[in-house]
């Protein structure tokens, strides 16, 4: 049985990357090297695939750095961000009332902006429901 190969054009068209973005990749260990050397190497079903993850999780904010940790954990689903000396965390807070607020990692979230707006309008709906006095 033989396997479906690529050319690295091919590989960029499917994956509708640069050849420069494809061999940045490669070179950073986020998709292997390609199979055989010189005007006989190829690719394989595999690295378009590869590519394809990278490119969703880039374009959905993760770093290429952490997208290459969470390959090399090879975990289920994306691990929890580790935290190093010097990084930075932002987070958003939702100051709802006086001792409550609501804090939002926008990069762990995965939430759109539309969608973190709608969580916003809905919770403060619902505190002020909970908090204005009965009548």
């Amino acid at each position: 049985m033989n396997e479906k190969t690529f050319t690295i054009d091919e590989l960029c068209a499917l994956s509708n990357l640069s050849r420069r973005t494809v061999r940045y990749y490669i070179q950073f260990g986020l998709v292997p090297g390609p199979v055989g050397l010189g005007r006989a190497s190829h690719y394989t079903a595999s690295h378009v695939d590869r590519l394809l993850q990278v490119k969703k999780l880039a374009d959905a904010g993760l770093s290429l750095e952490r997208i290459r940790e969470s390959f090399d954990d090879e975990p289920a689903s994306i691990p929890l961000r580790r935290h190093h000396p010097g990084d930075v965390d932002v987070r958003s807070h939702l100051y709802v009332a006086p001792g409550i607020e609501l804090q939002i990692s926008p990069e762990d979230a995965h939430l759109s902006p539309e969608q973190l707006r709608e969580l916003v309008r809905s919770v403060m709906a619902v505190a002020q429901n909970i908090l204005l006095p009965k009548e």
